[in-house]
């Protein structure tokens, strides 16, 4: 029993100490990419890839670019960084159409493809290693190639749209003229109404003096018919005493 509990304890010891002085886990690396990228034929086009780590930029960083082909399974190595220089690899097509434009130390990985081709449409991975940092995901990136715009299709549509842009303009014009000429017009209406309001007030102050002035002479020609018509019906009643004492 006592060398049995000795032997798990040497056991026990000695996994605790493989577990200081063992390796300490690797950190992440993350790569980045966009999701899709186009390009006409016969032009180029830049692959970005970026990378992040924990770790300083190492000696043997290396950095691999790979292409799958649009309705294919297989995955061909295409380019190639380590030590500093970069391989394009001979295998594919290309070899010749390739350049490298990234800097590690920037974390940097991109490349660009020159004198695209149908042919190019397809799915490239960027993958980063940056000892100890090396446990990470790769990134890809789609390309797709399609054929040049015509110059006759670009005329007519160029042409198209510089007419949509005429058409436009000469609405936004008229709509500007009708507004003001209404504008003005309702000016000038509200000008007439207001000169015609005045007019209406000044004719009305006149009317009222002119009345207020007769009003007077008015009430002096009823006096005056009321004393004469009552003075005669005085004299029209004097009249026939006047009569009798002639007679007598």
């Amino acid at each position: 029993m006592s060398q049995g509990a000795r032997s798990s304890g040497s056991l026990l010891l000695l996994a605790g100490l493989l577990s200081v002085l063992g390796p300490s886990p690797t950190s992440s690396i993350h790569v980045y990419t966009q999701r899709e990228v186009y390009g006409t034929v016969g032009s180029h086009v830049t692959l970005s890839c970026s990378f992040w780590s924990s770790e300083w930029i190492s000696e043997d960083i290396s950095i691999t670019w790979h292409f799958q082909a649009e309705g294919t399974r297989d995955s061909t190595s295409i380019f190639h960084y380590a030590k500093g220089q970069p391989y394009i690899d001979d295998v594919g097509t290309f070899k010749e159409r390739m350049e490298w434009v990234g800097n590690p130390h920037r974390k940097d990985g991109s490349i660009v493809i020159h004198n695209l081709d149908y042919t190019d449409n397809g799915t490239f991975t960027c993958d980063v290693k940056n000892p100890p940092d090396i446990v990470g995901k790769s990134s890809q990136v789609t390309l797709y190639v399609f054929e040049k715009v015509p110059t006759r299709y670009g005329v007519v549509l160029g042409s198209i749209i510089g007419g949509a842009l005429l058409l436009v303009a000469v609405v936004v014009v008229l709509v500007y003229l009708i507004r003001y000429c209404w504008l003005r017009r309702q000016a000038a209406l509200q000008r007439r109404l207001s000169a015609m309001e005045k007019g209406k007030l000044q004719r009305s102050a006149k009317d009222a003096s002119k009345r207020s002035r007769q009003a007077p002479v008015l009430y002096a020609m009823l006096d005056h018919s009321r004393s004469t018509k009552a003075a005669s019906e005085k004299k029209a009643k004097g009249a026939p005493g006047d009569s009798r004492k002639d007679k007598k």
